[in-house]
């Protein structure tokens, strides 16, 4: 198990190089908050509605998304980062939707439960979390705060890094696309596959969702080891 803490190593260091750094991590990195930020529009509509974004920090891209796409509503964003957050309410703010906004440096476990929300979004925070069983408590804490039915988006890392060996080396290759040197991408290979511990593969994620009590998971993007999810509250 990784010992590093999830929370310390999003420091303000490293706050400051992730937007630009998710971008070419993710191939789609936008692709894939629009696609969520529509499906949740076209499920929930546009009245008024109030939704968790959890491990809001860095981009605010959730929010960013959601709020140009559906203006009635609010959005309460967690982070246990406060450096990671921080940023995230500045991108916010530059988009003039910081009043539609709630910021909590606190994980979803210490939030009040309730009221319940009307959706949530836990992107790409799950592969951070160490271990199986903190894993499940994320995204049961996460369940406990919705309302019944109420959609998840869920995306992240879901494979064993050294399990796919050709994504990997695929992921260097965009990394030297954007003007890695080698010596860069070999400590970008390095720190991927020390650092973060990702559910072993889509069965895995579908099967925490279950036991946390989501229910009918239905995959719409995909990219090397990352895949996005909606599922909905039992």
């Amino acid at each position: 198990m990784n010992a590093i803490d999830p929370v310390a190593k999003f420091d303000h260091s490293r706050a400051a190089e992730y937007e630009t750094q998710s971008r070419i991590a993710l191939a789609g990195y936008d692709a894939c908050h629009e696609l969520g930020a529509c499906l949740l529009s076209a499920h929930l509509g546009s009245a008024a509605k109030t939704i968790l974004v959890a491990g809001a920090g860095g981009t605010g891209q959730e929010i960013r998304a959601m709020g140009r796409l559906e203006p009635h509503w609010r959005f309460v964003a967690a982070d246990p980062s406060a450096a990671m957050l921080e940023q995230a309410m500045q991108r916010v703010h530059s988009e003039k939707l910081s009043h539609r906004v709630q910021a909590f440096d606190l994980p979803v476990e210490a939030l009040p439960m309730a009221p319940r929300f009307d959706a949530a979004t836990l992107i790409g925070v799950l592969h951070h979390v160490p271990s199986a069983d903190a894993k499940h408590g994320l995204l049961r804490a996460l369940a406990e705060r919705l309302q019944p039915g109420a959609p998840l988006i869920i995306a992240g890392n879901c494979h064993v890094y050294e399990s796919q060996p050709l994504f990997l080396q695929a992921w260097a290759r965009r990394w030297r696309m954007a003007g890695a040197s080698e010596a860069e991408v070999a400590a970008k290979l390095g720190k991927i596959r020390s650092g973060a511990v990702p559910p072993g593969s889509e069965a895995e994620v579908e099967a925490l969702l279950a036991q946390a009590g989501f229910a009918r998971p239905l995959r719409f993007f995909s990219s090397l080891f990352w895949s996005a999810w909606i599922a909905f509250k039992g």
